[in-house]
């Protein structure tokens, strides 16, 4: 049990460096994606570093759910184990070899399509997430400690600006292919400006978020 707990606890900073070092990664490049003085071959050679710093923080963001469950029920604050817990990694899995395969077709159809169907298992994941955290918060259950119940809470949060940075992120890609074809476009290269202007605010309440979690769950405060 030590020896396990000392490896999950491994991956779990391993995890956090990766999901708060990629999106600082992501937030930088975005200046030269979205920077209509650029060529749009540029752009694109900037979006496409982009993507593969942002790949390390999705992964890492996904690892955290099983991991923090895992070591949750190791400290008792979690009540499902045993076979919830194998059954948990094994669709982490199927959750893992999705977001590749997205990555891999990147900037094609079949690429937005599988980044959708990743999507939808947030769209289930959130809520679900949220109503566990809460009804902890207020009955103590399912989960037993407030401040497991408050980390849960807030990657919940975080989950919510991933989706719409995401979002961001994947409309780069229609907006590129519509540059491509139609040439150059003031009110595409506005609405990507707007929107790039409301994430970087987001980014900002999302690494915040992402050191409150941290925190928690290093000193336990309550």
């Amino acid at each position: 049990m030590i020896a396990s707990h000392l490896i999950l606890k491994w991956l779990h900073i391993v995890a956090m460096v990766y999901w708060l070092g990629g999106e600082w990664g992501v937030f930088q490049t975005s200046y030269h994606v979205t920077n209509p003085k650029l060529s749009l071959d540029e752009r694109r050679r900037h979006m496409e570093t982009a993507y593969r710093i942002d790949i390390l923080a999705r992964l890492g963001i996904i690892l955290l759910l099983p991991i923090g469950l895992h070591m949750g029920h190791n400290f008792g604050v979690q009540p499902l184990g045993g076979g919830w817990l194998v059954l948990m990694w094994i669709l982490t899995a199927g959750w893992i070899a999705l977001a590749l395969a997205a990555f891999a077709k990147r900037g094609t159809d079949a690429g937005i399509r599988l980044t959708r169907m990743d999507d939808r298992i947030r769209y289930v994941l959130i809520p679900a997430l949220m109503i566990c955290a809460i009804s902890s918060l207020t009955i103590g259950k399912p989960f037993l400690a407030d401040w497991y119940s408050t980390k849960v809470l807030l990657y919940s949060f975080t989950l919510v600006i991933g989706l719409i940075l995401r979002f961001v992120m994947r409309h780069w890609t229609e907006t590129f292919r519509q540059l491509a074809a139609g040439g150059p476009n003031a009110g595409l290269e506005a609405k990507l400006t707007r929107e790039i202007n409301l994430s970087r605010k987001l980014a900002y309440v999302y690494w915040i978020l992402i050191l409150t979690i941290a925190f928690i769950g290093v000193t336990k405060p309550f």
